[in-house]
């Protein structure tokens, strides 16, 4: 008796020990090559693949798919100012003496050439106001990255377009009552680069509101910029 495939029937019973070739047990191995030889590797197959049509499963049905966090895009505001900042303070909730004075080296330069028309105290004035003219080029006061391109809403909203700039884990520095923003957010900046064009805080002045934060909290800029 020859098999479909050329083999004779009585050679695959000895090759595989069967004194009665008729009788073959369920699940019992054949070998299909003499002893000796190198056998073939046994045909695997591919883990079971269940087909679902589209609109079903947990997508549709609610399930474990996750839909977030969403990225949102928070106002400005001293709260989200402060994360933007990533102001890291100690345990005791004030920041670390070693990592500001590590990072105190930022040689800062006036963002505009004006008359300071505004003080700061710190509590209903946060920065300083540099008087000057309408559409008069606003610079980087030390390099960074942008991480605000805007306008203000909410209490904040009077200082209407505003750029912050984030100098390192420190300093930040915030310029406002712009009337055209030239940077966008992520971009990075030099010490002296034009990012804005100065606004009006009020209708008969025009101004520039800057402010320097260190952890988050507002410093004189007096002390940190050069003599004028």
């Amino acid at each position: 008796i020859a098999l479909d495939n050329g083999l004779d029937y009585r050679e695959l019973a000895q090759w595989n020990g069967i004194s009665d070739p008729g009788v073959i047990r369920i699940g019992q191995q054949l070998r299909l090559r003499p002893p000796g030889t190198a056998a073939a590797a046994p045909l695997k197959t591919a883990p079971g693949v269940e087909g679902r049509p589209l609109g079903e499963g947990p997508a549709a049905t609610g399930g474990t798919v996750k839909t977030q966090p969403k990225a949102v895009r928070a106002p400005y505001s001293d709260q989200a100012y402060n994360q933007l900042a990533n102001a890291k303070p100690d345990a005791s909730g004030k920041p670390d003496p070693r990592a500001a004075a590590s990072e105190d080296g930022i040689q800062w330069a006036w963002p505009v050439s004006g008359k300071v028309v505004n003080a700061f105290n710190g509590t209903t004035a946060k920065g300083i106001g540099i008087a000057g003219k309408l559409g008069q080029p606003v610079l980087a006061s030390a390099p960074g990255r942008i991480i605000f391109s805007g306008t203000a809403t909410g209490t904040l909203g009077r200082l209407g377009k505003l750029i912050v700039i984030k100098h390192n884990e420190t300093f930040v520095s915030v310029y406002a009552y712009n009337r055209e923003l030239l940077v966008k957010e992520g971009q990075s900046v030099t010490r002296g680069q034009r990012i804005a064009e100065m606004g009006a805080a009020d209708a008969d002045q025009a101004k520039l509101h800057f402010e320097i934060r260190r952890f988050g909290n507002p410093v004189d800029p007096i002390k940190l910029l050069p003599p004028a």
